[in-house]
């Protein structure tokens, strides 16, 4: 007789057959030990170009994954065929560590965060001098958005040909930038491309900028070896058009360095940034916040950044520069 409630014990425990003869699910996943290092190059359409050894491969994200996602420049680890043969899929299985997320949101009152990047370390800000018009709050908030990224920041002026670069690099010396002008001849005959790979060696750097800068003109030029589409600027609307649709990352000839070229952006909205992160990128004020009210903006009466400006701790061109950057989250592009 089958025995039931407290009386039960481990013989009454009924079994049910497994009708389709497979195992048993269960929680445990193997640890894929044996799996290959890869760095993902682009994706497109769930399928994810990665670099592994001295060859490419095709690979989706595995099951096991579940929500996490994988953008370009990961470090992940991949099993299955790593032959990269034509018609071969092989599984990401392990997204390691980030050294460096680089974010944005579509505005500002957006709160769902599109990561750009992982594992960057520079950041180039690429900005026509004109064809399109410069656009000094788009370039503030990428400074931003590095700042909070730790990644180090590179201003390209493009263009240079068609009007002179001297008023932009006043407005961005405060703030200590090292940038790189060039003109549409330079990058015809290369030495514009070698003054900024001069500053791409050994680094990951992702380049930025809105559409019709000549971003991609840019990075064709620093790897000629693979061309993208390029585009023109609209006359009407003064805007580029969207040629590059995917990011990409390209290794630089004869260095170790990386160029990730990105779509154009139209905006770069910053309701991702904690205001209070910007200041780690200001290592001469930082020590003056000690003295500062709770939740102090760094932009009120008392704040204790002016006493320490005031005592010669800092340069004033680098407490405007702070308060500058602060505003600009909460400013919008086109203010």
């Amino acid at each position: 007789m089958r025995r039931y409630g407290k009386h039960t014990d481990e013989d009454d425990v009924r079994v049910r057959p497994n009708r389709k003869g497979n195992r048993p699910r269960t929680n445990i996943r193997p640890k894929h030990e044996d799996a290959a290092e890869g760095f993902v190059l682009t994706i497109d359409r769930g399928r994810l170009t990665v670099l592994v050894e001295d060859r490419t491969i095709t690979a989706m994200k595995a099951r096991e994954l579940g929500r996490k996602g994988v953008v370009v420049g990961d470090r992940v680890a991949v099993v299955g065929d790593l032959s990269g043969d034509k018609d071969t899929l092989a599984r990401i299985v392990r997204v390691e560590e980030r050294t460096s997320v680089l974010r944005r949101t579509a505005d500002d009152d957006d709160p769902y965060e599109r990561v750009v990047v992982a594992n960057a370390d520079q950041l180039a800000i690429v900005t026509a001098l004109a064809d399109p018009e410069p656009r000094p709050r788009l370039i503030d908030r990428c400074l931003v958005a590095a700042f909070d990224a730790g990644l180090e920041p590179l201003l390209v002026l493009t263009k240079s040909d068609l009007a002179p670069a001297e008023e932009m690099l006043k407005t961005y010396e405060p703030l200590g930038i090292p940038f790189v002008v060039t003109s549409r001849d330079e990058l015809a005959d290369g030495d514009a491309a070698d003054r900024v790979r001069e500053r791409l060696t050994d680094r990951i750097t992702v380049f930025v900028g809105h559409s019709g800068v000549g971003k991609t003109t840019l990075v064709n030029a620093l790897v000629p070896d693979h061309q993208r589409a390029t585009g023109r600027v609209n006359a009407v609307t003064g805007r580029g058009r969207h040629t590059t649709t995917s990011a990409l990352a390209l290794p630089l000839p004869d260095t170790k360095g990386w160029a990730i070229d990105t779509p154009g952006v139209r905006s770069f909205g910053l309701h991702h940034v904690d205001p209070a992160r910007v200041i780690h990128a200001f290592p001469d004020l930082e020590p003056g916040t000690e003295g500062c009210p709770r939740a102090c903006s760094h932009d009120e009466p008392d704040c204790a950044l002016d006493q320490w400006v005031a005592d010669g701790h800092a340069e004033p061109a680098r407490l405007y520069s702070l308060r500058r950057l602060l505003a600009t989250r909460e400013r919008r592009e086109g203010d």
